[in-house]
């Protein structure tokens, strides 16, 4: 018996760093994301000798050791150790026997969301074997406190819902750890306009994002005007593109991404370069019409907006920076686990 999942990757078209506390906290914060045909993957198969395997085939790490009821946190595959102890935690299970095998069709770093997405797909993959009373904002909020509370690392709260949800949504972060998800209904020749027309371009770098994230979240904590209203733009700026999306009115998404690109320089050191900026106004030259870096900055992955048939000279004006565009599509499916 095998146990399978897998998760789904996001691009976040609006109003990311707002489902970032305390910023989400104070003020509440809007996000509009949409999922992508890139994944993290899980698969457990059950053992019966006492022991434990965790491979990361993209990472080529390796961890084994016995069945214990909490696995040591030390900086190597802690993602996967973070869910088996607050699994055995939380169920007040046994020790588990299993052998888990990862992988993320994008690198760490890269802006899509790959921390979180990988957490998710693993909380499935033991949801499904352990039959697990998980729904869809159970599974998110318990993914999302796994990686935030239990292994102390910085973030938002979209990446966990957009991974269990899939689809284009459009997300509201309240005080009270509230989160609504609002799945938006978009005619397929509007969802296939936009994914002609956004290219996902990968710059070949990587950041570490908590470092970025840390910066904004002590912006606000120590009332940063400029950061703060950064940070009110972007919420405005996701609600007015949630609506033109919604209207078929794409037209608009180049200049509504610009201005959140804007925005979103203001929150934080570090979320832009040279480079990023060159590869930026180079793309706008070739017929982009907007554009921003996805994710919390600094690297990995950007995407634009090149309405008519832009997007082939924006391409070809890429390729001297040394990245690729990558192709995808947009999926409406979010975390999926099965057992064979």
């Amino acid at each position: 018996m095998i146990i399978r999942s897998r998760a789904p990757l996001r691009l976040g078209l609006a109003g990311g760093g707002t489902d970032v506390s305390p910023y989400s906290d104070i003020f509440g914060g809007a996000v509009l994301n949409a999922t992508v045909n890139l994944y993290a993957y899980a698969s457990i198969e059950p053992r019966n000798d006492n022991r434990i395997f965790i491979r990361s085939v993209d990472k080529e790490l390796l961890f084994e050791g016995d069945s214990v009821k909490s696995l040591e946190i030390n900086g190597e595959l802690d993602l996967v150790k973070g869910v088996y102890n607050r699994i055995i935690r939380d169920y007040k299970l046994k020790p588990l026997s299993f052998s888990l095998t990862s992988y993320v069709d994008a690198p760490a770093g890269s802006g899509l969301g790959t921390s979180s997405t990988l957490v998710t797909a693993v909380l499935g993959a033991f949801s499904e074997w352990l039959k697990l009373p998980l729904g869809e904002y159970d599974m998110a909020r318990l993914s999302y406190e796994i990686e935030r509370t239990d292994l102390g690392m910085a973030g938002g709260k979209q990446d966990q819902y957009a991974a269990t949800f899939g689809g284009i949504n459009f997300m509201e972060f309240y005080d009270n750890g509230k989160v609504i998800v609002n799945p938006l209904r978009i005619k397929d020749q509007v969802l296939n306009e936009l994914s002609n027309n956004i290219i996902l371009y990968y710059t070949r770098t990587s950041r570490i994002s908590s470092e970025i994230i840390m910066e904004q979240q002590k912006n606000v904590k120590s009332g940063a005007l400029l950061s703060i209203e950064a940070m009110h733009k972007l919420k405005e700026l996701a609600v007015s593109m949630k609506e033109s999306i919604l209207k078929g009115k794409l037209d608009t998404i180049g200049e509504l991404l610009n201005l959140s690109w804007e925005h979103k320089k203001n929150m934080a050191e570090g979320i832009t370069n040279s480079q990023i900026d060159k590869i930026y106004a180079e793309a706008i030259k070739a017929g982009a019409t907007g554009g921003k870096i996805s994710g919390a900055g600094g690297g990995g992955f950007m995407f634009f907006y090149c309405p008519g048939l832009s997007r082939y000279n924006v391409i070809k004006t890429l390729e001297q920076f040394g990245g690729h565009a990558m192709k995808y599509e947009f999926t409406k499916q979010g975390l999926e686990t099965w057992i064979f």
